[in-house]
């Protein structure tokens, strides 16, 4: 009997591992599952005690850096600069009415209750680029299509936020590329690195417009194994400004960088740049197993003083230029509201200011925080041409899945400079429209120039773009020609819709490689519904970005119950519960609507 017990209880576990080990078959249109994080080693406890003993006493900053520092703009500054005085007391009841005292003054002396946005009476001085939905446009007038990619996602979590407080965000907060770039589709996957992409095409009838169709275009990027990541020579650039007071700013910032210094290895490097009224240096170049010295660094920050936010970017460069090395990732981490508002504060001199770093190898990403006075015109500015991302975090949550989750996608780039030009063929096709972009729109002639910059893409990250399309022989929204169709070639492959190019650099490289695929009747689908998951989830996101902007091309009864059905019906595996929270957000976009209504 014993022997028998024992046979079986081997018998199951080898049975176990062969099921554990059989390979699972992948399915088309399937959220990739994210790996678990690895366990955090840590070297211990950030506490007071122990950051003492590192030289970083628990309410000042010691900047043992600054004096190496040679042509620097913090060489010859004191050790303890005002960035790090702590943040004014709230005031009294008896205080001057709040509508009396500055703008500054009201987002720095807020009293309790107003943890995370500005208290009543002062202004909102929250700015967005001005971009106009991109228009209808004729194949036989315009029959090409060029854009930079995008993978930002600042615009969502952007929404997100003013949806969760029950207010409809600003019309030009909402860029539904940057929505519909949030989520993971599960694209196929590239074979390898040197072609580090795969396109995913699909078409289908439009779901918001009647006669039109969509076309939905997907690139996954390749996901590097851990062993092919390169070093990490950061710079974190941290805000301390006195605007960054509350809750949802510099202490949340502080918990985020919290999570990306888990993630750090023994080869990274980071260094620490703070900024107000001046920009220090607080933290020298330091390895990865170092993480209890940086996390001292980090948690010492405090807010208080204005924002020179000109003179740290400036700071943050030289020290990421001094610890450059050829065979790693240099980049600048900036952690702000955006509200500069101490020196260089003019959006369009600092992007030639960072498009000018960005030809020396060093990438600059920025991460937003804050209501109130959120400065996203800015953040657009920087990271576009800072050759970057451009986030916002208003959770901890979010922060998690930037710093933590998808860390390398942000990090570790596999192609620069990526761009997508599409085709149409005026024989199927009479009219289109880029859904979103408008920021990256580009020139046609622009797609085969190498000097001209576009987007990074980062290790595992996929990218989105979708057109609307009004076949041939459709109802067109412009009138045609009167004297007939100029430029168009005197002979087409009339079987195709369109072709589509894509035009990228491989890390590193000054000569851009080209991938093309025509787009055909074989990658259509009768219905929204007959479509791949992936695809209705894009539509989905896509409806919904526009009805919220405004858009006039969406019919009026396509409303929030059609989104948030075709959202439910393309929900799939949704470990993380992103896409629950999208449908969520569907209905909070309906009430803030009626409440604007009412009022």
């Amino acid at each position: 009997m014993r022997l028998a017990s024992r046979l079986r209880t081997v018998s199951m576990i080898v049975l176990a591992g062969l099921v554990a080990s059989a390979p699972i078959a992948a399915t088309e249109a399937q959220p990739i599952r994210r790996p678990m994080p690895p366990p955090v080693i840590h070297d211990g406890d950030p506490t007071p005690d122990a950051c003492a003993r590192l030289g970083f006493a628990p309410d000042a900053a010691r900047d043992e850096y600054r004096g190496r520092l040679v042509g620097s703009v913090a060489s010859s500054r004191p050790t303890l600069p005002p960035t790090y005085a702590p943040p004014p007391p709230p005031p009294p009841p008896s205080a001057a009415p709040m509508q009396e005292m500055s703008v500054t003054a009201s987002k720095r002396m807020a009293p309790p209750g107003y943890p995370y946005s500005p208290p009543p009476g002062s202004i909102d001085t929250e700015r967005y680029p001005d971009a106009v939905a991109n228009p209808v446009k004729r194949v036989a007038e315009e029959p090409v299509s060029t854009f930079s990619i995008d993978v930002d996602t600042a615009a969502y979590s952007n929404v997100r936020r003013f949806l969760n407080d029950g207010r409809k965000p600003p019309s030009d907060a909402v860029r539904v590329e940057e929505l519909v770039n949030y989520f993971d589709y599960g694209y196929p996957l590239p074979a390898s690195r040197a072609e580090p992409f795969r396109p995913y095409v699909a078409v289908t009838p439009s779901p918001w417009s009647q006669d039109r169709q969509i076309i939905h275009i997907g690139l996954q990027g390749y996901e590097l194994p851990a062993s092919d990541q390169p070093p990490l020579n950061l710079v974190f650039l941290v805000d301390t400004s006195g605007s960054m007071w509350s809750e949802d700013r510099l202490p949340l910032a502080q918990k985020a960088l919290g999570l990306l210094i888990d993630k750090l290895r023994p080869q990274d490097r980071v260094s620490l740049v703070a900024y107000a009224g001046s920009a220090g240096a607080v933290l020298g170049p330091t390895d990865g197993r170092q993480k209890l010295k940086i996390r001292c660094a980090v948690n010492a920050l405090r807010s208080g003083g204005s924002t020179a936010g000109g003179e740290g970017l400036a700071l943050a460069y030289s020290l990421a230029q001094q610890n450059f090395r050829r065979d790693s990732v240099n980049r600048v981490l900036l952690l702000t509201d955006g509200d500069f508002n101490v020196g260089i504060a003019d959006p369009e001199r600092l992007k030639d200011f960072v498009a000018d770093k960005r030809k020396t190898g060093v990438y600059l990403s920025v991460y937003g925080f804050g209501r109130g006075n959120y400065q996203d015109l800015m953040m657009q500015a920087l990271a576009q041409n800072g050759n970057g991302i451009a986030a916002y975090i208003d959770t901890l949550s979010e922060a998690r899945k930037l710093l933590r989750d998808d860390v390398a996608a942000s990090m570790f780039p596999i192609a620069d400079d990526v761009k997508i030009q599409v085709e149409f063929n005026p024989a199927r096709v009479s009219e289109y429209r880029l859904i979103g972009s408008e920021t990256r729109l580009l020139n046609r002639e622009d797609f085969n120039n190498d000097k001209v910059d576009a987007g990074e893409v980062g290790s595992g990250a996929s990218v989105t773009a979708l057109y609307e399309i009004t076949p041939a022989g459709a109802r067109p929204s412009s009138d045609p020609l009167r004297y007939g169709r100029r430029g168009a070639p005197a002979s087409l492959p009339t079987g195709e819709l369109a072709f589509l190019k894509v035009r990228y650099k491989l890390p590193g490289q000054p000569t851009s490689k080209l991938m093309e695929r025509p787009i055909t009747p074989r990658d259509a689908y009768a219905s929204a519904q007959a479509a791949p998951e992936s695809t209705r989830w894009a539509l989905a996101v896509a409806g919904f970005g526009q009805k919220l902007r405004g858009d006039p091309w969406v019919a009026d009864s396509f409303g929030w119950s059609r989104i948030g059905q075709l959202a439910q019906g393309a929900r799939g595996d949704d470990p993380y519960g992103l896409r629950a929270e999208f449908v969520q957000l569907v209905r909070n976009a309906d009430e803030a609507r009626s409440v604007n209504d009412r009022s």
